[in-house]
């Protein structure tokens, strides 16, 4: 598994950003992915997570609604739409793809990380 995360940039609030999350050795279309993010002195959180087939989807309650999670397993691509933007959505976004085949929570479920991508904010 490698991935490679894009999309992110400088957008005003209220507008509307679309990350990539694309897996160049076709490794990982049996496993749960990932976005999560991690603001400037705090810690790594969960955003959204989607199982192997996009049967399931989670989210955390701050993204609810605004974000979207899913995924194109003919492009080993995950997607993140993100509408609706605040400037508490200022993060560096991460992808990562799981140990199972499930939308998993917990950063120790996540083995395969990208290299991240810069969403700012402003207000």
């Amino acid at each position: 598994v490698q991935l490679q995360a894009s999309g992110g940039g400088l957008v005003q609030a209220g507008e509307s950003l679309r990350l990539s999350c694309t897996d160049s050795r076709r490794t990982s279309s049996n496993n749960g992915v990932g976005w999560f993010r991690q603001a400037p002195g705090k810690g790594r959180e969960i955003v959204a997570a989607i199982s192997w087939n996009g049967g399931s989807t989670t989210y955390a309650d701050s993204v609810k609604g605004r974000f979207t999670i899913s995924r194109d397993r003919s492009k080993n691509t995950v997607y993140l739409q993100m509408d609706s933007l605040k400037p508490e959505d200022t993060a560096v976004y991460y992808c990562a793809a799981g140990r199972s085949s499930s939308a998993g929570t917990q950063i120790a479920s996540y083995n395969y990380w990208g290299q991240g991508t810069l969403v700012t904010v402003s207000s």
